[in-house]
């Protein structure tokens, strides 16, 4: 494997996470958490860049800004040195988030035991992102292999062992599935996937809106629709995340995985999943037989 390049990793609980520290981590744990936060969380590559750009658009069109004060939104993040995922950044970042106008986005990556206590149990809603694995496996394995500051893998075979493993940065998504599915019927918390955005993005978006009580017309859905499709964002990735853009947006094709996986590779990840999420409940509602035949029966 390729050696990192500047990076701080932290490991804890079976958990690697870059471009931390265990000041931030810990200063974390006191993160102050509004009401009327917006939070969206995923595991890596299932689409979290994506999700939120659209959450800010349904947000923004709700709030209906003037232009003054999405640029003071803007340059209130630039100037306090946000960044892009809840776990990164210097310890003081949680302080500086104090200062950022309501309401406030807030992404992250991370297993909800590693979550700080008021956003489980404060009164902010959690918007928890899905993706079938075997798509997400394929799109963290070009992930791994194209961003610098991760370690590539010689092969497909050597990544694979250690997806299975949970051996990647924020650990496992067998495991972070099966933590969410604690929290399906969590009245501040909703689950929707990749899938179903993909398939139906305006109705996705007026579950989304529904749940954070954003109030939309049916033009703002249709032009936030467009504005956000994967192919509008790749063309503008370069603009809107400068050299990660290709890597961050590749492809946002579901059933690519199809074409990339060995046959036992694909048999091999197909039953961790039957046996990991077997019976879950998140599981059972945002997949379909049609979709997902090969990812086993809910008992």
């Amino acid at each position: 494997m390729a050696e990192r390049l500047h990076v701080t990793t932290v490991s804890l609980l079976s958990c690697s996470f870059e471009r931390s520290s265990p000041e931030t981590l810990e200063a974390l744990k006191s993160l102050e958490i509004r009401s009327d936060d917006v939070i969206l969380a995923g595991y890596p590559k299932t689409g979290t860049n994506w999700l939120e750009e659209m959450v800010r658009e349904l947000e923004s069109a709700d709030a209906k800004y003037t232009e003054d004060e999405m640029k003071e939104r803007i340059n209130a993040e630039k100037e306090l040195q946000m960044f892009p995922r809840l776990e990164f950044g210097d310890p003081g970042i949680y302080e500086r988030m104090k200062k950022l106008p309501s309401r406030r986005i807030i992404s992250t990556h991370l297993h909800p035991h590693l979550l700080p206590f008021s956003i489980l149990q404060g009164k902010a809603k959690v918007l928890v992102l899905l993706r079938n694995p075997k798509d997400t496996a394929v799109s963290y394995y070009h992930f791994y292999n194209n961003m610098p500051v991760l370690p590539s893998f010689a092969s497909w075979d050597e990544y694979f062992t250690a997806f299975m493993n949970g051996k990647l940065t924020w650990g496992s998504y067998f495991d972070q599935l099966v933590e969410w599915n604690q929290y399906i019927d969590h009245e501040k918390i909703m689950m929707i996937s990749y899938e179903e955005l993909k398939e139906n993005p305006i109705l996705g978006m007026k579950k989304i809106a529904a749940f954070f009580e954003f109030s939309l017309d049916e033009e703002d859905f249709h032009r936030i629709a467009k504005k956000t499709s994967f192919q509008a964002m790749k063309e503008k990735s370069k603009e809107t995340h400068g050299k990660f853009g290709d890597i961050l947006f590749r492809k946002g094709e579901v059933t690519s995985v199809f074409l990339e996986f060995l046959l036992v590779f694909f048999t091999l990840l197909g039953e961790c999943l039957n046996i990991s999420l077997k019976g879950a409940a998140l599981w059972c509602c945002h997949t379909s037989p049609s979709r997902f035949q090969t990812l086993g029966k809910c008992s």
